[in-house]
């Protein structure tokens, strides 16, 4: 799918500090469009989990105050719940750091007919990781006991891990999108204020977020590094403006809604046995009709 917002096979300069984070959009658009846009995704939902032998992952990462959840709750809403779950990924407890960082990942994945939502993934290991390497000796890993001992190639070699996985995860029927909502350090400044001035976001508001803004550099660096070294035809990386939490909302549903027309979903074949019981059960019913009046 072409997409102005879809990043393609980023140079060795990418950078994200030169992505867009402000396209304006009007309420009552970004409604209309995520009402109109909402109706489709009903029935794209419906032919996947008819056919059931597809999946969708849809991975969304950001820096604090973004708007992961509102978006994920504003897009998906419409979403049957007995085809749809959403999983967030926040520190590994004791049991996840036993095992491999995938695991805790693949435990989660959709299974075929399915949508799955990611609000944060397997990309903090090659981000919040990599700002906080000390996080990475909590792992148990046979040769890092230490931040010492976290070698050059360490996160090239991950990256490539990643690459694996969702090439493995592709071949196997999933479709991949991945969305990076682009906030600017103003706007997430404007919405930490709104945290702490407005009492019923105040339960939204840690004094850690606030370490973690001073760490915004960093945190711009691991994103490129990341996007530059993963967004692949099969796994593409979306780059959403996201200081315009209308448009941000309304583009991230277009993407999705188009990636899965390009499915080519369909309902299942029915077979000249289930017409032929169709037609029985039809008549059945219309006889039970005739004889209660």
């Amino acid at each position: 799918m072409d997409d102005i917002h879809r990043i393609v096979d980023p140079g060795p300069d990418f950078h994200v500090t030169s992505l867009a984070t402000h396209v304006s959009m009007e309420k009552s658009e970004s409604k209309e469009l995520l009402k109109k846009q909402g109706k489709v995704l009903d029935e794209l939902q419906q032919r996947l989990y008819g056919h059931a032998r597809h999946s969708l992952l849809i991975v969304f990462q950001a820096m604090d105050a973004a708007g992961k959840d509102s978006t994920i709750r504003a897009v998906f809403s419409g979403m049957n719940p007995q085809g749809f779950l959403v999983s967030s990924f926040k520190q590994p407890t004791s049991r996840e750091l036993a095992h491999d960082y995938l695991w805790r990942i693949s435990r989660q994945l959709p299974m075929r007919g399915k949508i799955g939502v990611f609000n944060r993934s397997h990309y903090e290991e090659v981000l919040v990781c990599k700002v906080h390497p000390e996080y990475i000796t909590y792992q148990n890993l046979p040769d890092v006991y230490n931040v010492s001992d976290i070698y050059p190639e360490f996160y090239q070699r991950r990256y490539r891990q990643i690459n694996d996985f969702e090439r493995h995860l592709h071949e196997n029927g999933y479709t991949i999108i991945k969305f990076f909502l682009n906030v600017s350090r103003e706007e997430q400044e404007k919405r930490f204020l709104s945290r702490m001035t407005r009492p019923e976001k105040h339960w939204k508001f840690s004094m850690g977020d606030l370490e973690e803004r001073q760490l915004w550099p960093s945190y711009m660096d691991a994103y490129s590094d990341a996007i530059k070294n993963t967004s692949k035809p099969h796994a593409p990386w979306y780059a959403i403006p996201a200081d315009d939490k209308d448009y941000m909302r309304a583009t991230v549903s277009r993407i999705v809604m188009s990636t899965m027309q390009e499915m080519d979903l369909e309902y299942p074949e029915v077979t000249a046995k289930q017409i032929q019981e169709i037609e029985e059960a039809r008549k059945i019913l219309e006889n039970e009709k005739v004889k209660s009046k």
